[in-house]
């Protein structure tokens, strides 16, 4: 798994690739020359959290290949990260409608990856530092960007029921929205399908 990382660390991660490529092993004294003692083992956590270097041995350490992480920064992570919040929630709208329909209904692609997840309003800061903590854009009732975010939806009511592992909105809720729109024609058929009256 591989996040996001500041300007220093991309200039420090393009330095050691460089001199380096990915298999030639180097320890921390590469940075020696250029930052202090506090900034390179700072350098190092950040890279090595990121997955953007592994450790080798020790006191060495490996890059990562370029191309993979440039696709694993736009791998789908919410869905298991989630799992570790200590606070409720409910995946709405369009991503309940993926869940239930045990996703014959796909809302995303690498390029545009939301998720609508219902929270309580007091619980809207500690979203916010979840998920970004996580690296992973996050949005209050709407908002956009490449890849994977969240758009968090406060309401003071939060029923949820889970789901293979995760807390989604009840199945009636959910079947209502995919009627609503023929986008979800298929999902909404598929929903009644399986679940028959439980879905009405």
């Amino acid at each position: 798994m591989y996040s996001e990382i500041p300007q220093y660390g991309l200039r420090s991660y393009a330095l050691l690739f460089s001199r380096h490529g990915t298999g030639e092993e180097f320890k921390q004294s590469e940075l020696d020359w250029s930052v202090s003692e506090s900034m390179r083992k700072k350098i190092f956590a950040l890279l090595l959290r990121a997955g953007w270097i592994k450790k080798a041995s020790w006191a060495t350490y490996l890059c990562a290949a370029p191309d993979a992480i440039m696709k694993g920064l736009l791998e789908f992570r919410v869905s298991d990260i989630i799992k570790a919040a200590e606070r409720p929630y409910a995946f709405t709208g369009s991503s309940a409608i993926e869940i239930w329909s045990d996703y014959s209904y796909v809302q995303r692609g690498m390029e545009n990856s939301p998720y609508f997840v219902k929270v309580l309003p007091k619980d809207v800061s500690y979203w916010k530092g979840f998920f970004r903590g996580k690296s992973v854009p996050v949005y209050v009732k709407s908002g956009s960007t490449v890849g994977e975010y969240a758009i968090l939806v406060p309401d003071k009511k939060l029923h949820y029921t889970e789901k293979d592992g995760l807390k989604v909105e009840d199945l009636k809720s959910t079947a209502r929205i995919a009627e609503s729109n023929d986008i979800y024609a298929y999902a909404c058929d598929y929903m009644k399908t399986k679940y028959g009256s439980a879905a009405t």
